[in-house]
């Protein structure tokens, strides 16, 4: 399984996140503590939002711990809003094309998860893509796949519902094809204004998601597992959930997406 972390608030340099804590992400890369493998060294990537629309992107397939490019970079680049990744493959080659974050447009999104039997229903899920879509395929994973399906499906109008068309897209081919249904997705994703993440799963192994304020409240963090960090406050993201964090601050809602009139906006404490 992968690690990820995102963050939204005021402007932060990277490696606040990225190398600096104790536990961070780099750390995470090669001494994860609450997936089932330690090691993500196949390939990292970051995107962070600056004065432009659309996200500037950094990845590569060297493990993150050895690459000094990005420690560097984490140190110079401040964001109000950025993603970062460290994968572990459970499918796909070690490319760059297969690292996330995976970005179109405005949009960011990178994922920790997997869709069972994939391979079996890839070339009926690709199909689902109209052609402009399809053309911004570049790599060979679910998680990409999956993207490119919500922005199919309305990302730009409704995140939730667009995510929740992917699933039961992916779903209703594994039925067809008679392979395991399960999807475990724990994701975050974004349009340079909103963060949003979403931790799901057809089991009840949903991939794990906390939250945490940063920067004396000004800020707030996801993560796949928290940093070492005395002044965090983490919290766990129940599964089955969708957080989004606005300049107004942090919401939570079900997400459900075999149920999606059923989900209902609640504040998170």
């Amino acid at each position: 399984m992968c690690r990820w972390a995102a963050y939204r608030g005021t402007p932060i340099h990277l490696e606040q996140i990225v190398s600096a804590p104790g536990h961070s992400l780099i750390d995470q890369s090669h001494c994860a503590t609450h997936a089932k493998t330690a090691t993500n060294g196949d390939g990292f990537g970051i995107a962070w939002y600056g004065e432009r629309p659309e996200p500037g992107l950094y990845r590569d397939v060297l493990p993150a711990w050895s690459d000094c490019n990005l420690k560097s970079l984490a140190r110079q680049i401040r964001s109000p809003l950025f993603l970062a990744h460290v994968r572990a493959s459970t499918g796909g080659a070690t490319s760059r094309d297969n690292c996330h974050p995976f970005v179109q447009g405005r949009w960011s999104f990178m994922h920790n998860g997997q869709i069972a039997g994939f391979e079996q229903i890839r070339r009926p899920m690709e199909a689902a893509l109209s052609d402009k879509h399809y053309r911004a395929r570049h790599g060979s994973t679910d998680s990409e796949l999956l993207f490119l399906l919500a922005l199919e499906f309305g990302l730009d109008e409704n995140p939730a519902a667009a995510f929740a068309a992917a699933i039961r897209l992916a779903l209703a081919e594994s039925a067809r094809a008679g392979v395991k249904e399960l999807i475990r997705f724990t994701a975050a994703f974004s349009d340079g204004e909103a963060l949003y993440a979403i931790r799901y799963a057809t089991d009840a192994h949903a991939p794990t998601l906390y939250s945490a304020p940063m920067c004396g409240g000004l800020g707030h963090c996801l993560v796949s597992e928290p940093f070492q960090d005395a002044d965090a406050k983490w919290h766990e993201i129940p599964a089955g959930s969708m957080v989004t964090l606005t300049a107004g601050g942090m919401s939570s809602a079900r997400f459900s997406p075999l149920q999606t009139e059923a989900m209902q906006i609640a504040a998170v404490a």
